[in-house]
């Protein structure tokens, strides 16, 4: 059967079609996911991607038809449901909060041995997101009647059903105990133990989706909707049943997401943004990011290609490219972002190539803080990247097997309608690395690592 994926992306917004039997993406339509300005916060267009959304199913209903809408949504966002709709706006989580309020809710969040989840600057931590929006707008916060996960929020307006789900609470939002399945103390120390909608797997079906949706789509007959899943999850799903641990699965996007699988729990640097994520199964992974597609994206800003003269030039010459380019997250939050050795300035190629590298090394070094092993799966943009997919290779000295499909994420959320048990995943191809680094690229690493470790 074909499954119908919406998947709410922090840059932008897709509508999918997953053939069920070839499992792959034959059709899509997206949108930019745009953050709005007005009201009390910045926040996201949530009506906007609905009515793109409906749009979306009707024409892909109409040309591929589907049997089932499953979601995939980013992390770091909920939604505050009233009686008739949205308390408050869905928060943007990159918004800043002022100094008081976060000062405040680090007196109240539980340590990271028991969630698991570092402090995260603005919105990050789901809970510190609640606990603005409580103390903020607290005649609001006052009316709000049921709290459900970003996925969910979704599936709530296609069905009328409200729900949590595991892999969304259990990415760094400080209201989840990874190990014992269960709420964290903060959601007593916030009082919303009582708000918070049932949590249930990703794979549940919430129920058919509402006459007024089927009539918006023109669906002849009722459309069952799956509870959904976070997206970095979805990415990791059909690589669990496909792969005997240890391995690593780097999902990428507007956040490169590293999932240890097999890694080590007990040595997680929070302070480095490492952390555990929990998997659709419900279990703690071991886990590290960065924000590298943003990160590209701002040093290239879409320009460039990796020619040898430009792999010679930036790898002879030592030119390198500093973390962080986001401050404030990813392996080296503190550390000052600079281009050294680059006095010269740097064509748009050059500047790809080194963007390039220093991806491949900040994935790198959140590998190392998982304590990963085995085989390294890349999927989702980086993994057409041959220049990321060489350079991270030869820098661990590991295996590195890109996914060859467009995007992981969308085909692991179709796979919660699919029936897909954990052994039962993808048979997924992968592309050659290219060789193009020179012996030169190991004194690079070298130095690269020492620069980035002074900051």
């Amino acid at each position: 059967m074909n499954v119908a994926v919406l998947d709410v992306g922090k840059t932008n917004v897709k509508a999918v079609i997953v053939d069920g039997r070839e499992r792959r993406e034959i059709a899509a339509r997206t949108r930019p996911n745009r953050v709005l300005t007005d009201g009390p916060y910045p926040h996201f267009d949530v009506d906007g991607i609905f009515a793109f959304f409906l749009s979306a199913l009707k024409e892909l209903h109409a040309e591929f038809g589907f049997e089932a809408i499953s979601i995939t949504a980013h992390g770091a966002s909920g939604a505050l449901l009233k009686d008739d709709g949205l308390a408050l706006p869905v928060l943007d989580y990159e918004f800043r909060y002022p100094a008081e309020i976060e000062a405040a809710y680090d007196t109240i969040r539980p340590p990271f041995a028991e969630t698991f989840s570092p402090r995260l600057p603005g919105g990050l931590n789901l809970g510190a997101q609640f606990h603005y929006q409580k103390n903020a707008f607290p005649e609001a916060f006052a009316r709000v009647r049921t709290i459900v996960t970003y996925p969910q929020y979704w599936a709530w307006r296609l069905t009328g059903i409200a729900a949590t789900e595991v892999t969304s609470l259990g990415c760094h939002t400080d209201l989840w105990y990874p190990r014992e399945g269960r709420f964290s103390a903060l959601v007593d120390a916030l009082g919303i133990g009582d708000d918070l909608a049932p949590v249930r797997n990703p794979s549940d079906v919430l129920g058919n989706v509402t006459e007024g949706v089927a009539a918006a789509i023109g669906l002849a007959h009722p459309v069952p909707v799956y509870c959904g899943i976070h997206d970095s999850n979805a990415s990791l799903l059909p690589h669990l049943g496909q792969n005997e641990p240890p391995f690593a699965v780097v999902s990428t996007g507007t956040w490169v997401v590293i999932f240890a699988i097999g890694g080590d729990l007990d040595h997680l640097d929070p302070r480095r943004d490492a952390l555990a994520n929990v998997d659709a199964f419900g279990r703690a992974v071991p886990s590290s990011r960065f924000m590298g597609g943003r990160e590209f994206e701002l040093l290239t800003k879409g320009q460039g290609t990796a020619t040898p003269h430009a792999i010679q030039r930036v790898v002879d010459e030592g030119i390198f490219l500093t973390p962080s380019v986001v401050p404030g997250c990813g392996p080296f939050p503190d550390a000052e972002h600079r281009v050294e050795n680059a006095a010269m300035g740097l064509s748009p190629d050059e500047t790809y190539v080194a963007a390039c590298l220093y991806t491949a090394l900040m994935t790198k070094a959140c590998l190392d803080l998982t304590r990963a092993a085995g085989p390294i799966i890349v999927e989702g943009p980086f993994a057409r990247n041959a220049l990321y997919v060489e350079a991270l290779s030869k820098a661990t000295g590991r295996s590195v097997r890109p996914v060859a499909s467009s995007t992981g994420t969308s085909v692991g959320a179709a796979l919660l309608a699919l029936g897909s048990s954990e052994r039962s995943g993808l048979q997924l191809s992968h592309a050659e690395a290219s060789g193009r680094l020179s012996s030169a690229f190991r004194d690079y690493c070298a130095k690269w690592s020492q620069l980035a470790q002074a900051g």
